[in-house]
């Protein structure tokens, strides 16, 4: 089972960027995918984006053409590069292997 741990979420204004970072104990390269999943204030946790094993990738509407995952197998690395931000994507994101481990989830809040 692997651990994974998030990293990067941040207080940002709105139009900003940020990185986000999941760090998986170990190698991901048979995992067949990654996931980002992020939970708003009272709502429930919804999908982001994944990225396969072959790099095929796939988002949510709201993020196409802003959002960017990428896998780095060396490093055992998931990141989200998070373009163009609203505050509409404030939550808690949460990194997976969309079978069984999730990390405890980094903050990102988007300020108007």
């Amino acid at each position: 089972q692997v651990q994974l741990v998030e990293s990067g979420g941040a207080l940002v204004q709105s139009g900003g960027l940020l990185r986000l970072r999941c760090a998986a104990s170990s190698s991901i390269f048979n995992i067949n995918e990654m996931s980002w999943y992020r939970q708003a204030p009272g709502k429930e946790r919804e999908f982001v984006a994944s990225i396969s094993r072959v790099s095929i990738r796939n988002y949510t509407n709201s993020v196409k053409g802003l959002f960017t995952i990428f896998r780095n197998i060396a490093g055992n690395i998931i990141t989200l590069e998070m373009n163009s931000l609203k505050p509409e994507v404030t939550g808690t994101y949460y990194c997976t292997d969309t079978e069984a481990s999730w990390g405890l989830g980094t903050q990102v809040t988007v300020s108007p």
